[in-house]
């Protein structure tokens, strides 16, 4: 792939593809902070929850709203999952 392939396969991307990709970084992070719940896992999977959230709501405006919902709701599960760990003592 050419510098400039690569360049313009980012400028293709859509809102709503790029909420579903942060949304599919926050769902590894939380995956990885319950398999190592330590503190700074735990803060790593609620920085990209809170980045996948911004996407989110900047793609509610795209006409595929669908797919928005869908990764909405996947967001909805991490952050549950998330909620409900505690750093493991160090």
């Amino acid at each position: 792939m050419t510098r400039y392939e690569y360049d313009s396969s980012l400028q293709s991307q859509n809102p709503v593809s790029q909420a579903q990709n942060s949304v599919e970084k926050a769902h590894n992070a939380v995956t990885q902070a319950q398999s190592h719940p330590s503190a700074q896992m735990i803060e790593q999977a609620e920085t990209a929850v809170e980045k996948a959230e911004r996407s989110i709501a900047q793609a509610g405006h795209d006409e595929n709203k669908p797919a928005v919902e869908q990764a909405d709701a996947q967001l909805a599960e991490d952050q549950s999952a998330l909620q409900s760990l505690q750093p493991m003592e160090e």
